[in-house]
């Protein structure tokens, strides 16, 4: 069980662009929190959301699930790969 320089790469450079949607998208959300007024509606419910905010909003929510679909599946990933390393050295 060997890591490899691409698979380094690869994990820095996934996390980097993981990284800069995040600060996009919270910088796109920063419109929001600067220009709200209470004659809007509640504090960040959908119908205080011009289109462009309510995009984002769900953006970043979807954002959320599908890096928590990406931990767990790499979870599996490496516990799948540990229990085959360690039966073979088992055996």
């Amino acid at each position: 069980m060997t890591i490899s320089w691409k698979h380094i790469m690869l994990g820095i450079g996934i996390v980097i662009i993981d990284l800069t949607v995040y600060i996009l998208l919270g910088l796109l959300l920063m419109n929001y929190d600067d220009f709200y007024t209470e004659s809007e509606g509640e504090y960040w419910s959908l119908a205080s959301m011009t289109t462009t905010e309510k995009i984002t909003y769900i953006g970043l929510n979807a954002w959320h699930v599908i890096n928590i679909l990406g931990i767990v599946y790499i979870i599996y990933r490496l516990t799948r790969k540990l229990k085959k390393h360690w039966w073979q050295q088992r055996i």
